[in-house]
């Protein structure tokens, strides 16, 4: 039973968390998907990245999809780079490894980044990459034909280290910031989110949940419609996805909105009036937010 706001935030952190079993499920599987690929093409290392490897995974898994890295020799890259549609001719490379081997998977088809495999319970996105001079990694685009600079590793590392400054409370509430996101449309880019989050929870301490939620919608109207760098130092934007005034604003809307609506929350709770702000804290958060009682 949660009677307390912060007997309810608990819970809503549990009702969050990917189980173990579901945990066991997706490394005996990414694992298979790792040693197919590496046993037809040339693999330097391969690696879980993601949500799933920050940690910052949502459940259900069904609703979610697994990352794993794939960073392939030079040679491939030397095939491709340069040549109309190589970035996509990659992503076919990596699609027909695994038809090989899941030759009865409902769908693996590639998307702009990866290639994607929906099993029946959740979804795995394999990500051919090659090593970058100068550090990080290069991914193919085949929407745009170009390759995108980026650094997986690093982002766990940033991720962890900010979960180590807040005592383990820094996970947990980007978590209910992507509950909040899905409850109303998904309408922001998962990633983005937690890059604002690292940016606003820096140099500050996260009290609780509730207040850090109410924090970060307040930080965020302003910082939403900025320019959001990738923490790892070689990605652009990562908020380059709202692009044009329009959609800013509406994304300004939606963090003004959550502002009003969590303070409004938070109030309740601090004036003694428990239910009526889990009422609200549902509204807000969707309904992994546990009722009152």
């Amino acid at each position: 039973m949660a009677t307390t706001i912060s007997q309810s935030f608990e819970q809503f952190k549990r009702n969050l968390e990917i189980t173990d079993l579901q945990s066991e499920t997706v490394s005996t599987r990414q694992q298979n998907i790792r040693n197919i690929i590496a046993n037809d093409l040339e693999v330097l290392d391969s690696f879980l990245s993601g949500s799933y490897r920050r940690n910052t995974m949502i459940a259900p898994l069904s609703e979610a999809d697994v990352d794993i890295f794939i960073v392939l020799d030079s040679q491939y890259f030397h095939r491709y780079n340069g040549q109309n549609g190589g970035q996509g001719d990659l992503l076919d490379l990596v699609k027909r490894t695994l038809k090989k081997t899941y030759t009865r998977t409902p769908d693996i088809s590639r998307n702009g980044q990866a290639v994607t495999i929906r099993f029946e319970d959740y979804v795995v996105d394999v990500v051919p990459s090659f090593r970058r001079e100068g550090g990080g990694y290069l991914i193919p685009n085949s929407i745009t034909q170009a390759w995108i600079a980026t650094d997986p590793k690093k982002h766990v590392e940033i991720s962890s280290t900010s979960n180590a400054t807040h005592n383990g409370d820094y996970v947990p509430l980007v978590k209910m910031i992507k509950a909040w996101n899905k409850k109303h449309g998904s309408f922001f880019r998962s990633f983005h989110l937690e890059v604002l989050a690292l940016e606003i929870f820096k140099n500050v301490t996260i009290t609780n949940y509730y207040s850090g939620l109410r924090f970060y919608f307040s930080k965020g109207v302003t910082l939403i419609s900025q320019q959001n760098l990738d923490p790892s130092g070689y990605g652009g934007d990562v908020g380059s996805y709202l692009n044009n005034q329009e959609v800013i604003q509406e994304a300004v809307n939606r963090f003004q909105k959550a502002y009003e609506q969590s303070a409004t929350a938070e109030a309740l709770g601090n004036e003694g009036h428990i239910e009526t702000a889990v009422i609200r804290w549902r509204s807000l958060l969707g309904d992994r937010f546990p009722a009152y009682g």
